[in-house]
């Protein structure tokens, strides 16, 4: 029991009381330093999304035991991927808990071909919530680690024509990105452009509590997450990079399936990820503005990076809503360490063909 006497004590024990009491929305509030209508806006859609993550959790918590949560619906995605009856739960979870939010005007998931408007919000809700309602969604089956991404934008123009073409623009147009991971605990990682924060699920109180303020990825870390299974269908320059990093010491491989889970432990830890293009897929398999622009404004705003291997990832212009794109994103220096080779292997094949 903390000595209420002593003023170091009294002032530590305030200090972990105020933090525990953090909820998220009065964290947005306190982030923007404001109470006006954007603010209050945006501290509720952040709200919406935690309880779409509660209510998701609470699925995958109970799937063994619900009938019809686990296995494939037989649907095939705009993606040309079998839809899990998990994926179209979690996505019909999204577009309920905005549908009478009056914040939102539209939304856009990897699981529909075409954005879900809500007409009766767009006079009034001037935003547009872009998600992949369960990443990593092969691993629900056998209770490993999944998660949501999601990023807000703010809506340019009328889009008349209902196709979302305003949405095509870098990743620096973002307001707002984050996750929630689904595992031992239920976590939520968000930023507005001011710092990465970090918030745990308390059960008994059905609130997302901080946990972690201004979160920061060390420069470099030992970790690198890849698939390796695919090594003989990348380009040279990333099997040149696995080869260095099987030669040297302090590097260990994590990779588990799940786009969120690794990049939540590199978040932390520092390291690596990295999802490159193949022979069959030069664009590579994650969707630019579902999956790799918010967890590139994450890693941004922890002090991190993020690239295509030849761009930043913020920078890149989509050309169409599920537009795919290489991701290569942790530690500064790791990211900088594989896009050396990159480099360096554009300059051979240069010279090879007398361009250098």
């Amino acid at each position: 029991m903390p000595d209420f006497n002593h003023p170091t004590a009294l002032k530590e024990d305030i200090h972990t009381l105020d933090r525990d009491c953090t909820t998220l929305s009065r964290h947005v509030l306190e982030q923007l330093q404001s109470f006006g209508p954007e603010a209050q806006d945006l501290s509720a859609i952040m709200t919406r999304i935690a309880l779409a993550g509660k209510l998701i959790a609470r699925r995958l918590s109970r799937a063994g035991l619900v009938e019809g949560a686990l296995g494939f619906t037989g649907d095939i995605n705009v993606q040309g991927e079998a839809v899990k009856k998990m994926d179209l739960y979690a996505n019909e979870v999204f577009i309920s808990v905005f549908k009478q939010s009056g914040l939102v005007c539209r939304l856009a998931s990897e699981e529909m071909d075409t954005p879900y408007y809500i007409p009766e919000n767009c006079p009034i809700g001037r935003y547009s919530l872009l998600y992949d309602p369960i990443d990593g969604s092969s691993n629900v089956d056998v209770n490993l680690n999944v998660g949501s991404i999601f990023s807000i934008r703010q809506q340019q123009g009328d889009d008349p024509q209902h196709n979302g073409q305003d949405l095509l623009q870098d990743g620096h147009q973002q307001i707002a990105a984050g996750y929630i991971l689904y595992g031992p605990s239920t976590v939520l990682v968000y930023s507005i452009g001011r710092g990465v924060h970090v918030f745990n699920l308390d059960p008994s109180l059905g609130e997302f509590i901080l946990a972690t303020e201004n979160l920061r990825i060390p420069d470099h870390g030992p970790t690198y997450s890849v698939n390796e299974g695919n090594f003989w269908q990348w380009d040279e320059s990333m099997r040149d990079f696995t080869r260095y990093v099987h030669r040297h010491e302090g590097y260990t491989a994590r990779y588990s399936g799940a786009l969120v889970g690794d990049i939540h432990r590199i978040l932390f830890q520092g390291g690596v990820f990295l999802y490159p293009g193949t022979r069959k897929q030069p664009e590579g398999k994650l969707r630019l503005l579902y999956e790799s622009a918010p967890l590139a404004f994450l890693a941004e705003q922890a002090n991190g990076a993020a690239s295509t291997g030849y761009q930043p990832l913020l920078e890149v212009v989509p050309t169409e809503l599920h537009q795919r794109t290489p991701l290569i994103i942790g530690s500064r220096e790791n990211v900088a360490l594989v896009e050396s080779f990159i480099q360096e292997r554009t300059r051979l094949e240069q010279d090879r063909i007398g361009l250098g």
